[in-house]
């Protein structure tokens, strides 16, 4: 269990560390984050914290979602999102609070969790990498990015459960785990972490300290 933040993705680019290390990096727009509801034991029957991020206009959101938010003093906030944490952890914090990005330091190892890409139907040669026929002659007749024979007659006279054929490619939640904390710009809520995370520029990611530490 860890804290996890709400931010969004920015970019990428490409910053020099100290001495002259040319580093790729994710920006991300970490918060601030806000305690919405603080969550005890002895009520839900576990620790957690529940926190809004992305300030939005009233009129986008439900009055069920307005009401919730007041009770914690809050205007509207676009995503809400609960974490789990040990009650040690979760004691200092009351509903109204504010997390920043300076909930990380730069060297942290984190975990940034998102949606990758949509790419929508895709055939067999995007999304699992095959390469078609290896000739586009002699007899080959409408086949050039096809799957080709995918089982046998009488045995098994079944398709195989897993087979790698066309479908929905992209849009899954995905996971990068231990990603290195390069820099942090408190005054502009930037978080930058070194190399790429999942899906598009403008999409919500959440980011926490990172569970399976290396080394």
């Amino acid at each position: 269990m860890a804290m996890r933040l709400l931010g969004k993705k920015l970019g990428m680019t490409q910053i020099f560390e100290e001495g002259g290390v040319l580093t790729p990096v994710t920006i991300i727009e970490l918060g601030p984050n806000y305690v919405v509801q603080k969550k005890e034991e002895p009520k839900e029957g576990y620790c957690a914290l529940q926190l809004g991020f992305s300030p939005v206009r009233a009129k986008r959101l439900t009055k069920p979602r307005l009401g919730h938010l007041a009770k914690a003093g809050l205007e509207g906030l676009r995503f809400l999102r609960e974490s789990r944490l040990p009650r040690a952890e979760a004691e200092p914090y009351k509903p109204g609070d504010t997390i920043t990005v300076e909930y990380f330091a730069v060297g942290d190892s984190v975990d940034v969790t998102g949606h990758s890409k949509g790419r929508g139907m895709a055939g067999v040669v995007k999304r699992h990498g095959m390469h078609g026929p290896l000739s586009l002659s002699h007899g080959a007749h409408e086949a050039m990015r096809h799957g080709g024979s995918i089982g046998s007659s009488a045995t098994p006279a079944r398709v195989f459960k897993g087979k790698r054929m066309p479908g929905r490619l992209g849009n899954d939640q995905r996971t990068l785990q231990n990603l290195r904390v390069v820099a942090i710009r408190p005054e502009e809520n930037l978080l930058m972490v070194k190399g790429a995370v999942p899906g598009p520029n403008g999409r919500l990611v959440i980011v926490a300290k990172s569970i399976k530490r290396q080394g």
